[in-house]
């Protein structure tokens, strides 16, 4: 019990919290989290499995904009029919609270917000988050919200404003959801956290809870950085979602898109799976969303199902109906749509007696202008086409500009024997998956799907016939193929695909990435162990403890110009201490030049060490050469190497110090600056091979030094003026090996990797944030306070 003691609190009271009868009751109730009897029974019998995984989940807080909920008319509260209420239906009986705001509210209702507040607690398991500010609400939602980010998210540019005040309002409501999450979180909640208006709270979140365990889902696709650089805030913004411990896309493509931006915009590198982010591994995944699967299964069984379809087969029977569900929203191409449509029939006059296009357009956003604009624009190309198609008994174009019950939108959808899904971008669109699932509908006809290749779903429903939605043409090609298709052709195409979705619906969805949250974001530090009382009580023993410390990506976070990366004020009174500290000496070994290290660091009371330990300074001292007699000669070979190479490559350049040349692509395109680093270094060991230096790949770098002058040569001499009974040396990168490899002769030495990565270190740091604790740590500890 030793460790779920620990999970559970500090008085570890799992047994008084939870009876043995309340755990049966659960254990019944929570399918998607209960445990199979294989795990009971390596669980000895008992339950505190069960009793865990229900305490955890039953502290899970989904955030989005919109509640499930909202008022009506009357002031009665109604479940709102969104995808996500609809997805989010799938964690069943999982406990779980709903943070979200919950509309626009009347004066009267603003007056009553407290009794609103309970009966949303009470009756609904909501917390909503009140946006009555009519400046906030603009600049939050119609602003930022959906004139800045949903059109530039759908690689729409043109259609982007950016208007600063603005964001202010956007984060001004993302701190306002913040705070009202951190009042109902307990200790360790997982924390769910939906779509583009919410991009900054996770990194809120996290720097006020970092017990919280946060995940994020972007339900709209995510551009690529050509796209995503537009964005002033962008940097900003990916910071805002990298305090999240996952972070889940719809498709790959998506996934590829945010580690490109998080590459270009912010340096930080990353694998498929995850990043390493100031010592936390932030996960990346993969969730496509899947459709409401058991709402169509219970709606197909009504009545008011069969009446819907019998009443489509009496005006329409002898017709082949093309259907197209969407909202009315520029992103959906329907303009784009009605061209092919036009192209069709003028291209097959003969199928315009059987053949009927149904367009059902839920209005969008009504009170934005180019929502209205475009109303007014499909209505008119509607106009123009039945115009011109239409016959006296029949019309080729259905228009319905309005929502539709569910018992309708399910006889649409096993009547029609094309959909025509075809947004011009769209994150997944669960239309293609509902009408596929219709298939199986009572009395459904065999039907064929026509599906955008810019929408999420194409990556899964590989049966469908796949249109670019700008190619009217070719989309009218498809329509014709899909009309001539047989019943056979079609059910071939479909079942698979039927198969797939009705497997992958909205509970699975909702379970697989809520399940994955639950995973620990570690990533496996081995072999060094990570620091710990040990090390910290051997520090506090040392009567003369030298400090060795390394400076970029050691006590100073990589920034885009490595001449910004200056010490702040905070890291500078921190290294005062240290070195003011009794019986203490402080040592910092740098790739940097002296100029640098003397300008930065020359008033404290430590020894400086430049260029890897070839120039060196004792406080207060002058620099002088570590090994006089070092041989430099190689420099004139070397140096047109990296001077050409910086000639080819943009964005990078040469940096020439007296003992060593480093060529820096920190500026270049981070993939194509990697891949010529990769060829240099081979060139450069091939020249080199009989040279006394070392050539290494650093962060960002490739460096060619001296080998007769190291950072563990440069621990030697710091070791022999000091005399200490304990040396601890820190560093991140293949330089600092050098002085780990010094273990095997010094028994008082200490080493310390910082980050991911082998290593000859006996102990790990996970980044800069944590080496600059473990220092505050030492200083805290050898003062006593």
């Amino acid at each position: 019990m030793g460790k779920h003691r620990s999970l559970l609190g500090p008085k570890g009271a799992l047994g008084a919290l939870y009876s043995a009868r309340t755990a049966a009751a659960w254990s019944e109730r929570i399918d998607p989290f209960r445990p199979s009897g294989a795990e009971r029974a390596r669980a000895g019998g008992t339950w505190p499995l069960v009793l865990l995984r229900w305490w955890r989940v039953s502290r899970l807080i989904i955030v989005s904009n919109r509640l499930p909920v909202q008022l009506d008319d009357r002031g009665g509260l109604v479940r709102s029919t969104g995808g996500l209420t609809s997805a989010m239906r799938g964690l069943g009986e999982v406990p779980h609270r709903w943070v979200g705001w919950p509309g626009q509210l009347s004066s009267s209702a603003a007056d009553g917000r407290e009794a609103l507040t309970r009966r949303l607690r009470e009756e609904q398991g909501c917390e909503p988050v009140f946006i009555d500010d009519e400046v906030a609400y603009e600049q939050f939602y119609e602003g930022y919200s959906n004139a800045t980010l949903w059109p530039l998210l759908h690689y729409m540019t043109e259609r982007a404003r950016f208007e600063p005040s603005w964001f202010h309002g956007y984060e001004a409501v993302n701190r306002r959801f913040a705070d009202v999450v951190l009042e109902v979180a307990g200790r360790g909640a997982r924390v769910w956290v939906h779509d583009y208006q919410l991009m900054l709270l996770p990194a809120m979140l996290r720097a006020a809870r970092p017990d919280l365990r946060i995940g994020f889902f972007l339900h709209v696709p995510f551009p690529s950085h050509e796209v995503f650089r537009v964005l002033p805030e962008r940097e900003t913004v990916l910071r805002g979602l990298l305090g999240a411990d996952l972070i889940g896309f719809h498709t790959f493509g998506y996934l590829r898109h945010f580690r490109s931006a998080l590459l270009r915009s912010l340096d930080q590198d990353s694998m498929p799976d995850g990043a390493l982010v100031d010592g936390r591994h932030v996960r990346f995944g993969v969730y496509p969303i899947g459709h409401n699967r058991e709402a169509f299964d219970r709606v197909t069984t009504q009545p008011r199902y069969q009446a819907q379809l019998e009443e489509l087969q009496r005006d329409f029977g002898d017709r082949r109906i093309v259907l197209s569900v969407e909202r009315l929203d520029y992103t959906k191409g329907i303009p784009h749509k009605l061209q092919a449509i036009d192209r069709f029939l003028g291209e097959h006059p003969e199928r315009r007696k059987d053949t009927v296009f149904f367009i059902l357009a839920v209005p969008s956003r009504q009170s934005v202008d180019a929502y209205r604009e475009l109303t007014a624009r499909v209505q008119l190309a509607i106009g123009e086409l039945n115009g011109r198609y239409s016959t006296f008994s029949r019309q080729p174009v259905h228009f319905y500009n309005r929502g539709t019950s569910l018992e309708r939108l399910a006889a649409l959808y096993a009547f029609a024997e094309v959909a025509l899904v075809t947004p011009l971008v769209d994150g997944m669109n669960l239309v293609a998956k509902e009408y596929v699932d219709c298939r199986g509908a009572p009395g459904a006809r065999p039907g064929t799907l026509i599906l955008s290749e810019t929408a999420g779903a194409a990556q899964e429903l590989a049966g469908a016939i796949l249109v670019n939605p700008y190619d009217a043409q070719g989309v009218a090609r498809a329509i014709a193929s899909a009309i001539a298709r047989t019943p056979h052709e079609a059910s071939a195409a479909m079942d698979p695909m039927r198969s797939r979705v009705r497997k992958h619906d909205a509970e699975a969805w909702a379970r697989s990435f809520v399940g994955d949250l639950e995973l620990e974001s570690r990533v496996p530090l081995d072999p060094a162990a990570e620091v710990g009382d040990a090390l910290l009580e051997r520090i506090v023993g040392a009567t003369r403890l030298g400090l060795i410390l390394d400076y970029d990506g050691t006590l100073r976070r990589f920034v885009g110009k490595p001449e910004d990366a200056t010490p702040e004020l905070e890291l500078l009174e921190l290294l005062e201490r240290l070195g003011a500290l009794t019986g203490t000496r402080l040592g910092i070994v740098s790739g940097r030049p002296e100029a640098f290290l003397q300008q930065h660091l020359g008033h404290l009371p430590a020894w400086l060490v430049a260029e890897h330990g070839f120039r060196q300074r004792v406080p207060g001292g002058e620099w002088e050469d570590a090994n006089p007699r070092a041989d430099l000669t190689w420099l004139d070979v070397v140096r047109p190497i990296l001077e050409q190479a910086a000639d080819l490559t943009p964005g990078t350049h040469v940096e020439v110090k007296k003992s060593a040349l480093v060529w820096h692509y920190r500026r270049a395109d981070p993939e194509f600056g990697a891949w010529k680093a990769g060829e240099l270094v081979g060139a450069l060991t091939e020249v080199a091979a009989n040279m006394p230096v070392e050539v290494h790949r650093g962060h960002k770098i490739v460096e060619v030094a001296s080998q007769q002058v190291s950072k563990g040569a440069a621990l030697d001499a710091l070791v022999q003026s000091w005399a200490p009974d304990l040396v601890v040396a820190c560093g991140d990168d293949r330089t600092d090996e050098s002085m780990f490899h010094r273990r095997d002769a010094y028994p008082l030495l200490e080493t310390i990797k910082v980050g991911p990565g082998a290593t000859y270190a006996a102990w790990r740091l996970p980044g800069v944030a944590a080496v600059r604790r473990f220092l505050q740590r030492i200083v805290e500890l050898r003062t006593g306070e």
